[in-house]
C-alpha cells in the first residue's frame, strides 16, 4: 500500500546560513534586512533549527540530522528537499539547481544519513547534468507529490522546467499536473511548495495565484477526484508561508501537519479547525530562516521513505 507520509525526515543543520544573492533573483520571499550581522543571522538560524528538530523528535518523528560544512559556504544548505528525494519505490534522485552556490549542497555525506537509517536505494537517478543546459527542477520545492494517487503538481518557473518535470514523472510513473502561478505583483511563484501542500486527505492551496481560470478549474477538479478537502489560503497567508507545510507521521502512526509559527499564526480559526480534522498541528518559530532564506518548514525537511 502506497504511503503519503513517512516518520523519517532528513534535515541539514546550517553552518553558513545567510541571504543568498543568487537565489534572490527569483525568490520574492527573501527579504534583505540589515538589522542583524551575518554572525547573528547564522546563530539565530541554528537556534531555530535546533528547536524545530527538538519539537519534531518530541512529537515522535525520526529526524536524521546531517551537519553542513563551513567550507565551501552554502547559505541555503538548510533546505535539502530541493536537491534530493528518497522514494518508496527505492528511487534516490538528485536534482539540478538554479543557483551555483546551491549545487554545492549535493553531498554524499548527507545522503549517507538516510542510508544509515535504513533507506535502500534500488536505483540512483541523476538529473543534475541538466544544469549545463540551463534547465532546473528543484526537488519537492518544484514538485508537490500526491504519492497515493501518483500525481506531481508543479507551477512552472525558472526553477521548474516542464521537460524535466515530465521526465521525472515518467521515471516515477506519476502524472504531471502543470499550471502557472504568480504572486500579488505578477511574479512567477518560484517553488510550488510555497503555494500548496498535499496531505493524505486534504490540500492547502493558494488558488488566487492561479490566474488562468481553465488551469485553476482543472487543478480543483484533480484535487476533487483525489478526494482531497481543499483548504484555500490567501496570498497574504501564502506570504506568511502558510502553503509551506508538510504532513509527516510519528512513531505512533499519528499524522502531524508541520509548519512554522508564522504560518500557524496566519491561519484563521476556521482553517485551523478544518486542518485539525485531518492532522495534529505542530509548529515552531522559523522567522530568521524564513526572512533571509525565503523558505520555511517544508523546505527544511526531506522525506525518507524507509520500508514503505
Amino acid at each position: 500500500m502506497r504511503k503519503q507520509t513517512t516518520p523519517y525526515i532528513l534535515m541539514v543543520r546550517p553552518a553558513c546560513f545567510g541571504f543568498n544573492e543568487e537565489t534572490a533573483a527569483n525568490n520574492a520571499f527573501q527579504v534583505r534586512d540589515n538589522r542583524l550581522t551575518a554572525a547573528e543571522i547564522q546563530q539565530r538560524a541554528r537556534e531555530e533549527f535546533d528547536l524545530f528538530v527538538t519539537r519534531l523528535r518530541e512529537a515522535g518523528v525520526h529526524v536524521l540530522v546531517a551537519e553542513d560544512t563551513e567550507d565551501p559556504p552554502k547559505p541555503d544548505a538548510v533546505f535539502p528537499n530541493n536537491w534530493v528525494t528518497f522514494h518508496q519505490e527505492g528511487y534516490l534522485i538528485t536534482y539540478p539547481m538554479y543557483a551555483p552556490t546551491r549545487r554545492l549542497e549535493r553531498r554524499e555525506e548527507v545522503i549517507e544519513k538516510a542510508l544509515e537509517a535504513g533507506f535502500k536505494p534500488l536505483k540512483r537517478v541523476h538529473l543534475e547534468h541538466n544544469e549545463a543546459s540551463g534547465r532546473f527542477l528543484e526537488g519537492t520545492g518544484s514538485v508537490v507529490f500526491d504519492h497515493v494517487n501518483r500525481l506531481g503538481y508543479a507551477c512552472l518557473s525558472p526553477r521548474t522546467d516542464e521537460h524535466l518535470l515530465r521526465e521525472l514523472c515518467g521515471i516515477l510513473q506519476y502524472e504531471p499536473i502543470i499550471f502557472h502561478a504568480v504572486d500579488a505583483n505578477g511574479r512567477e511563484i518560484y517553488h510550488t511548495n510555497v503555494m500548496m501542500a498535499i496531505g493524505e486527505t486534504f490540500a492547502v492551496i493558494c488558488l488566487a495565484t492561479i490566474r488562468n481560470a481553465t488551469e485553476r478549474a482543472a487543478l480543483e477538479e484533480r484535487l476533487r477526484i483525489a478526494n482531497k478537502e481543499v483548504v484555500p489560503i490567501t496570498i497574504e497567508q501564502m506570504q506568511a508561508f502558510a502553503g509551506n507545510m508538510l504532513q509527516v507521521r510519528n512513531d505512533r502512526s499519528e499524522n502531524l501537519l508541520v509548519m512554522s509559527e508564522q504560518a500557524f499564526r496566519s491561519l484563521t480559526p476556521k482553517q485551523v479547525q478544518v486542518l485539525e480534522k485531518h492532522s495534529r498541528l505542530l509548529y515552531s518559530p522559523l522567522y530568521t530562516i524564513e526572512t533571509y532564506g525565503g523558505g520555511s518548514a517544508r523546505c527544511m525537511m526531506a522525506e525518507v521513505f524507509i520500508g514503505e
